[in-house]
């Protein structure tokens, strides 16, 4: 029987890194000379990183490009040049720019696959950059025909019916796609819908890009859309799988770094393992990709900053992570003790900085301007305000990235300062449901206890002022939440939300500050996208907006 190994390399790129991600490509090309594979495929865009935006709309970038395409042929000629490499490029052909799949052999290149589906919508904007493939591209291994995909192509069913139909018995599907919360089933659902008939193999790239992660997650499906292969989410990993004959697969095993090669048929761990894992990658890449190797954040003693520090923690070491609390006057006495215990349990260093004079300072300032009027949130905010400042300045001295703490709910509604618990370089939890911080905190206790039970279970509190809770000017999270949920991410109408069983006084609260708080998530930093619309790329609502709902 005739077997084709075909491996996959999902691999971290970095945007713009074209020496860095060509040593990438090539390492795998080693493993794969290794493992005698005949055909080994990367992702969609691997060598100039994704989203690499504006970069390719510069010419000295493109001839940069294509000087490292031909040196990367050239060093996989000399590896071995029988085997077949499909690299995720760009390639200017007549004057215009392509997305392309360029299958690399015998020192030259055998094939090359424009992108037919460019994406627009979303966090995608590819039509402004490239420029659509009309042909389909089938080539033979040992008999065996391959045809190649791009992401979005076999998310439609045309792209995957040319190759059938010129004779493809496997699709190889190059991507970059993030990650979102139900993503892996929408991948199994649409690719398996668009390439029955032929194998499928997808194969994913992994890593943080700023505002995006991705999960790797890549697989296998048989011509009868059944999975027979999966690659882990979070990490760098090499698979292999063995077709036959018919192009059916008849084994697969994969290999992430530092681990020995195992069986690639396992289960993908379940919702909030996935999102805990994507939250550690986003910050530890985003970090490694922009310079920073040490964080600082405000730890108030509440539940937002205490699952940032766990996390910061598991992603890159107690020994790189700086917690700070900045007590005020209305300042609980529990809130120091919880934040000093966990700040403990996890070995960070911790520092205390007392903000009650400064905030006098500015009160005494102000007081002539503020003669004869009540004070309000303008004080309470003027207390955030401090914060910030102390942690940028933090950051400054020290060369700290500061990682912001406020949740999805909280920037929905506008419940967070301008230049003050929005400072940052990264908003870790900025597509984080305050109800999905809870059950994260929680899913994170099962497996140490690291966040102390009283943060979990007592009311949430910014406490700026007496006796203030989060409820006193938000409704209860649960109906919070799902209100931000169906009317951000799935685009409902207030009518539409009120008829799903909301008050109708209730969602035209939360509509009214989605709408009016827009100008403080546009001045907010970035962060990862993990629900299926996050604010920033996905959302992009007008500042100066007269259309109500």
């Amino acid at each position: 029987m005739t077997v084709v190994k075909v491996g996959l390399a999902q691999i971290n790129s970095r945007v713009g890194d074209l020496k860095a991600n060509a040593a990438k490509i090539l390492d795998a090309a080693r493993w794969a000379h290794g493992q005698g594979v005949d055909l080994l495929a990367t992702p969609e865009l691997t060598l100039t990183g994704y989203p690499a935006e504006d970069l390719f709309l510069r010419d000295e970038f493109i001839r940069r490009h294509d000087a490292a395409f031909e040196q990367l042929r050239a060093d996989l000629a000399a590896l071995d040049s029988a085997m077949r490499v499909v690299v995720g490029h760009v390639s200017r052909i007549d004057g215009k720019l392509y997305n392309v799949a360029s299958v690399v052999g015998e020192g030259r290149v055998l094939a090359c696959y424009c992108k037919h589906e460019l994406p627009d919508y979303g966090v995608f904007d590819e039509e402004r950059y490239f420029s659509t493939g009309r042909e389909p591209k089938v080539f033979e291994v040992k008999g065996l025909r391959f045809g190649l995909n791009i992401c979005e192509d076999a998310w439609l069913p045309s792209s995957p019916a040319m190759a059938a139909a010129h004779g493809a018995q496997v699709l190889l599907v190059l991507n970059a796609s993030p990650y979102s919360t139900d993503k892996q089933r929408l991948r199994f659902e649409q690719v398996g819908a668009h390439v029955r008939g032929m194998t499928a193999v997808y194969v994913n790239k992994v890593g943080g890009q700023d505002e995006l992660v991705f999960d790797g997650a890549s697989f296998v499906l048989d011509p009868e859309g059944e999975v027979r292969a999966r690659l882990p989410v979070f990490q760098e990993a090499y698979g292999l799988v063995e077709l036959d004959e018919r192009g059916l697969p008849v084994n697969s095993v994969y290999s992430a770094a530092g681990e020995p090669s195992q069986p690639a048929t396992g289960q993908w761990p379940p919702t909030l393992e996935q999102v805990y894992g994507a939250l550690k990658l986003s910050l530890s890449d985003y970090m490694a990709k922009t310079g920073f190797s040490k964080v600082v954040l405000g730890l108030s003693g509440g539940i937002d900053s205490a699952l940032v520090l766990a996390v910061a923690v598991d992603a890159i070491g107690a020994s790189n992570v700086r917690t700070v609390m900045m007590p005020s006057r209305y300042t609980a006495d529990i809130s120091q003790a919880d934040a000093l215990e966990m700040a403990r349990t996890l070995g960070v260093a911790h520092d205390e900085i007392l903000i009650g004079p400064l905030a006098d300072g500015f009160d005494a300032a102000l007081a002539p301007l503020f003669s004869g009027l009540q004070a309000d949130a303008t004080e309470e905010n003027i207390q955030a305000r401090i914060r910030g400042t102390l942690l940028m300045a933090l950051s400054n001295k020290f060369g700290s990235l500061v990682v912001s703490t406020g949740n999805k709910s909280e920037l929905a509604t506008g419940y967070c300062t301008l230049y003050g618990d929005m400072a940052g370089g990264f908003s870790l939890l900025k597509d984080v449901p305050k109800t999905m911080v809870y059950a994260l905190s929680r899913w994170r206790n099962e497996r140490s206890p690291v966040i102390p039970e009283r943060i979990i279970t007592r009311p949430p509190s910014a406490e700026l002022r007496p006796d203030q809770t989060d409820q006193d000017s938000l409704p209860p999270y649960d109906i919070l939440d799902g209100i931000i949920e169906r009317y951000v991410e799935h685009n409902q109408s207030i009518q539409q939300i009120v008829e799903a069983g909301y008050a109708p006084e209730t969602v035209a609260q939360v509509a009214r500050l989605i709408r009016l708080n827009e100008y403080k998530r546009r001045q907010g930093a970035v962060g990862p996208k993990i629900t299926s619309r996050a604010f920033g790329r996905d959302w992009r609502m007008p500042i100066a907006n007269g259309y109500r709902d």
